[in-house]
């Protein structure tokens, strides 16, 4: 019964935000909100142009709607509280809605790991495959490579959840964040949480270090070869790896220095968590639409 009360004490948590100076809070809500509009506009604006033009009826567009709708979901899960936590003097969230919350950042952002894993395999293909590239990546195993993304991401978060709401919370209850996540929020665990912190490290970060460096050796081998024995389209080609490699590195550095390593605080978390939860939901569409012709010719 004790242990049962001790799990229930905390009904809700503070956040702390990215700063308490009441005039910087205003202008990075402008800022803020400015960012998030964009990153609607532009990753919608990739879902319609993807839909409506059948010149991009092509498993490569369609990954990379696939991956503009992640963005939005990615950036709605937190920006929007944090967008209200700007404007109140006092920030709180609920248990439920803390729990809540992280389990779709994390259902979103593994889908987003798994997916970008999926479109480097399909340039790969792309490259080393052009006269059966259609063959290989039909409609049929594009639908089932981009829904066995969205279970990874579901699994992976349902991992995450289930090791954080077993631990008994019964204060202090203040997050120093603008969002709930999984290492400030097992570290308000009113016992040691050194075995929980070591298999969460390694679901995310050494997962995430994995996939990270499988990704950047598929993208070398993938440029070479487009340098070496691509005659014809070298350019395009290019510019599209180019891009995947960038949207690449802009996701996966961060989530590496904030999840693959012990669950401290430093002094710029904040701003990294910002950089890749509110940032690169935006960078990602203009990465793309900037060195791609046909989306630029089919947005105009």
């Amino acid at each position: 019964m004790e242990q049962e009360n001790l799990t229930t004490t905390v009904t809700d948590f503070v956040l702390l935000g990215l700063t308490q100076s009441p005039e910087l809070q205003r202008f990075l809500f402008i800022v803020f909100s400015i960012v998030y509009l964009t990153t609607w506009l532009g990753n919608f604006t990739i879902i319609i142009s993807v839909i409506t033009d059948r010149q991009l009826h092509t498993p490569m567009y369609f990954l990379l709607a696939n991956l503009a709708f992640i963005d939005i979901s990615d950036s709605t899960v937190s920006v929007p509280k944090m967008l209200l936590g700007l404007l109140s003097q006092r920030k709180t969230i609920s248990f439920n809605e803390c729990i809540l919350q992280m389990f779709f950042f994390h259902f979103i952002a593994g889908a987003m790991v798994f997916l970008l894993a999926v479109m480097a395999a399909d340039r790969y293909v792309a490259i080393h495959k052009p006269l059966q590239y259609l063959t290989i990546m039909n409609w049929g195993v594009c639908m089932g490579l981009v829904a066995a993304a969205w279970l990874g991401g579901f699994v992976h978060s349902i991992v995450q959840v289930a090791l954080t709401i077993q631990l008994p919370f019964c204060g202090p209850n203040t997050l120093d964040n603008f969002y709930c996540d999984v290492p400030q929020v097992i570290k308000l665990a009113c016992t040691d949480t050194y075995m929980v912190e070591l298999l969460m490290v390694s679901n995310s970060g050494l997962l995430t270090i994995i996939i990270f460096i499988i990704l950047i050796v598929s993208y070398t081998v993938i440029l070479v070869k487009i340098r070496t024995h691509v005659p014809e389209g070298k350019h395009k080609a290019l510019s599209t790896c180019g891009a995947q490699v960038v949207v690449v590195s802009i996701h996966f550095m961060p989530c590496i220095f904030i999840y693959a390593r012990p669950f401290r605080k430093f002094s710029i978390d904040k701003a990294v968590s910002a950089l890749y939860t509110v940032i690169t939901p935006m960078l990602n569409p203009m990465i793309y639409t900037l060195r791609n012709t046909e989306m630029k010719n089919a947005i105009k």
